[in-house]
């Protein structure tokens, strides 16, 4: 009861803040750094209300924009809060109107839709509203991080989903600010000798008739290998066609796997937190074989990137990714 008068209290007073802005406009027509002082303005205000860290907000709304924009069943967020409720799930599965945004109406057909600005609406086009619902559906679990990932499993019923949530929280948590997605840095330091062509989709041979799920960086033994983008270690260690190897998830759901490599750079563990040009590893020319086979082909990086859309993830082809970030790190 408490905990209910308190939520109103502070909702009244943000009533008067920058949340109450009605509908806001699309996302497109504002700068990135408008976007991102908004989301992170909203997440702070969740904070405040229901008691939720805010960067575990900013993880479950990454997450969600990645789905978004991995999927065909979901449109773009019309505001600045990417989280996605279906209007059968927001206003109520036996709502006859499912466009409802009346609170008492949404919680007589048991819908999940909140007013999280102090406005009497429950509105999906509200980026208060639909931050507000999820924030105060995690606050039913609890405070801290366990309760937390019990909550985001009741969820989404994948452990996927809370890893990669989990992930994001934590970067979010140890720089502070939230403008990291389009921070990214090219595998390769541009001053060593390089070279690389698109090379996804070709065949392959060795261990079975397959296609190549990366580009290939040709560079000498021992060159550095660089982490992309901010992302979370997931994966480290042998497997017989990639040799050493390892995998990064980053911001946008997106998995990077680097394989090949002669060694790991020192103390460089699963779970670790790297940044854009963070050497994370060597060029080498392992695999094909027993863990330490090494030599059955030319030096290089093989360098994949895997797309994760709440279900299952698939390969797509890194080359354009590589000359982008390629093109902007010269021209820095």
């Amino acid at each position: 009861m408490i905990k209910k008068i308190i939520a109103l209290m502070m909702m009244v007073m943000m009533s008067f803040s920058i949340i109450t802005s009605i509908p806001a406009a699309h996302a497109e027509e504002k700068s990135a750094e408008t976007i991102y002082q908004e989301r992170l303005a909203l997440y702070k205000d969740m904070e405040a209300i229901t008691q939720v860290p805010w960067y575990w907000l900013a993880g479950v709304d990454t997450y969600e924009k990645g789905l978004r924009r991995a999927r065909k069943d979901r449109d773009s967020a019309d505001g600045v809060i990417n989280i996605y409720f279906s209007p059968k799930e927001w206003a109520g599965p036996l709502n006859p109107d499912l466009n409802s945004d009346n609170p008492s109406a949404i919680a007589l057909f048991d819908g999940i839709g909140l007013d999280g600005n102090g406005n009497g609406k429950a509105s999906l086009k509200e980026d208060a509203d639909v931050l507000y619902t999820f924030a105060n559906y995690l606050s039913d679990y609890g405070y801290d991080d366990d309760n937390i990932q019990i909550g985001l499993w009741e969820y989404y019923h994948r452990d996927q989903a809370v890893n990669i949530i989990t992930g994001h929280a934590r970067i979010y948590k140890k720089y502070g600010r939230i403008d990291l997605d389009d921070e990214h840095a090219f595998p390769v330091p541009l001053n060593y000798n390089y070279s690389y062509r698109s090379t996804w989709g070709d065949s392959r041979g060795w261990g079975g008739r397959r296609i190549h799920e990366g580009t290939d960086i040709f560079a000498d033994y021992r060159t550095p290998v660089r982490a992309t983008s901010y992302g979370i270690v997931e994966l480290k260690g042998w497997n017989k066609f990639g040799g050493w190897r390892l995998g990064i998830r980053d911001l946008s759901n997106t998995y990077h796997y680097y394989a090949h490599l002669s060694g790991f750079e020192d103390e460089i563990e699963t779970g670790d937190i790297v940044a854009p040009g963070d050497v994370i590893g060597y060029v080498g020319s392992s695999g094909y074989g027993k863990p330490g086979t090494e030599g059955k082909f030319p030096p290089h990086l093989h360098y994949g990137m895997y797309r994760d859309n709440g279900y299952s993830e698939w390969s797509f082809d890194p080359y354009p990714s590589l000359k982008s970030w390629e093109q902007r790190e010269r021209s820095n």
